[in-house]
């Protein structure tokens, strides 16, 4: 993957090239903006909306009483986590006419395009304008992160946060030994950010440490042992202002983490081994206890989920990186640059298919991994249209077809997924329709929103109205608090079947079919998302097809 020369005569039309991948890569962002500021509202809340919305009132009451009401630094297990995008989202909400949780959903749009930009500059500085732009379409188009960054308030930030923090290394890595100044600032803000978000930030000093022996060794080889041991301490020197930074930030928006000195391993002794409830998820069409999943969960959830363009661009990418460390025309910044990328991309899922740890939800707790596999991948689709362009130029434009191609899959899939965009299954998988014999699709519960939307709308058509004296009673399987906000003020909510009007259920295994008639039925690609029954005058027992854990 070493960069490609051009001549002279080239430059002009270079030159043009690139700036039509940069304006094209604007482009980009803008379409984005603009789809996201008119869909941000489509997205449910999911299981854990409501606990995130009351962990950033009990971060802002401790900030605002000095620190003397401390129930954040106890709150669930979230006190384990940072609160920077709860608390932004409850400041933002106290600023702008929005509902609180229309507002965690457009700063949760804000993060991702944050996070789209800086991938983007991040792969347009290793591999050039075209990695940069095939980068941002990879990423945009990948519904499994695209998805996420709009209901996500743990992974996209913190995938957000990681990418930073990679470029910040990966700039380290490109002036070595003289870090700027901007550079030393981006790392500080990148590791602030991103272990306040989650302790697994960490990570990013396995990859800085692994991925600068390259550029070690070649400092060794060439500056001799001890001019290589002072160049490295006076960088470690020059670098203590940003870390110190990072350590600020870090406290701000994960208090916790600063309260003693070991909290930071104390959390990642807990997420080590973290287990709440014995529940179960569907996997591979069988019903698996989440401390049980098998090795195979996370690369074949990857294998299924991501599109395939993106999957082959980034198999090039491993491979090409492999086999540039063993190359003498790369350099060893190139190379400790890459190597820290394939890290970024690989070694989270490697240390989860060896300790095991409880794993659910499909790949959300891995999300992070998706940008720097989208750089990967851009970076690879860049080089072999270069290396075309030097050999084979006629096969130029088929493989931009082929590309192109395999944008379109994943496209059609997300327009027929909204706002379920983050169930995506790709064609090796079958898509939703298959998949969903075999995986959980909407495990967050965003359809009860729809679903929701449905019941009022059909109850207004109906003109009905509850009985004298009460409200509208709905049993809900899938997440209550969210059904309620959803639902509105003429409606109660619950549980219980015996005494509701309605009964509204997630399409997932968990929640029963009723034999009783459909009033609403949310489907995408003929897979059901979620229905609601109405089931007055019949005894429904329980809506759960399996014994509540």
């Amino acid at each position: 993957m070493s960069s490609i020369t051009t001549s002279a005569l080239d430059t002009p039309v270079r030159r043009s090239v690139e700036r039509t991948c940069d304006d094209l890569a604007i482009f980009v962002l803008a379409v984005v903006a603009l789809v996201a500021s008119l869909t941000f509202r489509d997205y449910g809340l999911g299981w854990d909306d409501y606990t995130h919305a009351e962990y950033a009132d009990l971060l802002l009451r401790m900030y605002g009483s000095g620190f003397k009401d401390t129930g954040a630094l106890s709150f669930a297990n979230l006190y384990m986590y940072g609160g920077g995008f709860d608390m932004a989202a409850a400041l933002l909400h106290k600023i702008i006419p929005l509902e609180l949780f229309e507002t965690r959903r457009l700063l949760g749009a804000i993060v991702g395009l944050i996070g789209l930009a800086v991938t983007w500059r991040l792969a347009r500085r290793i591999g050039g304008p075209l990695a940069g732009l095939a980068t941002l379409l990879l990423l945009t188009l990948c519904p499994t992160f695209y998805g996420h960054m709009f209901m996500n308030p743990k992974d996209a930030p913190f995938a957000v946060s990681m990418i930073i923090l990679i470029l910040g290394l990966v700039r380290l890595a490109e002036e070595y030994p003289s870090p700027s100044p901007r550079t030393i600032l981006i790392v500080g803000l990148g590791a602030g950010l991103s272990i306040g978000c989650r302790i697994l930030g960490g990570l990013a000093l396995v990859y800085a440490l692994v991925g600068f022996v390259p550029l070690l060794i070649e400092e060794a080889r060439k500056q001799g042992p001890r001019e290589a041991a002072r160049r490295f301490a006076h960088v470690v020197y020059v670098l203590l202002p940003g870390l110190v930074l990072g350590y600020l930030i870090m406290g701000l928006v994960w208090p916790w983490s600063i309260m003693e000195a070991d909290h930071p391993f104390k959390a990642l002794t807990y997420f080590s081994h973290f287990f709440e409830k014995p529940w179960k998820e569907m996997f591979d069409g069988a019903l698996v206890s989440v401390p049980d999943m098998p090795w195979s969960y996370l690369p074949t959830l990857f294998a299924l989920q991501l599109p395939e363009v993106l999957l082959w661009l980034l198999l090039a990418g491993i491979v090409g990186t492999f086999m540039s460390l063993s190359r003498v025309d790369v350099t060893a910044r190139r190379k400790t640059i890459f190597l820290m990328l394939t890290l970024a991309a690989t070694l989270p899922l490697v240390i989860a298919m060896v300790k095991r740890p409880a794993l659910y939800n499909g790949i959300r707790h891995f999300v992070f991994v998706i940008p720097p596999m989208a750089v990967l991948a851009g970076v690879s689709f860049a080089w072999g249209m270069n290396w075309l362009k030097d050999n084979h130029r006629r096969w130029q434009p088929a493989a931009l077809a082929m590309f192109m191609f395999g944008l379109l899959l994943p496209l059609s899939e997300m327009i027929r997924l909204h706002p379920y965009e983050y169930t995506h299954f790709n064609h090796i998988a079958g898509t939703v329709r298959t998949a969903d014999n075999f995986f959980m699709l909407d495990y967050w519960g965003l359809a009860l929103k729809q679903a929701s939307d449905g019941l009022r709308e059909e109850l207004v058509e109906r003109q009905e109205v509850p009985p004298q004296g009460r409200k509208w009673k709905v049993a809900v399987c899938g997440p209550q608090r969210p059904a309620q906000v959803a639902l509105g003020p003429d409606f109660t909510i619950g549980w219980d079947s015996q005494s509701a009007d309605f009964a509204m259920t997630l399409g997932e295994f968990y929640c029963k079919g009723l034999t009783a008639p459909v009033m609403v039925e949310i489907k995408r690609d003929d897979v059901v998302f979620a229905r609601v029954y109405d089931i007055r005058g019949r005894a429904i027992s329980t809506l759960l097809a399996i014994p509540a854990p």
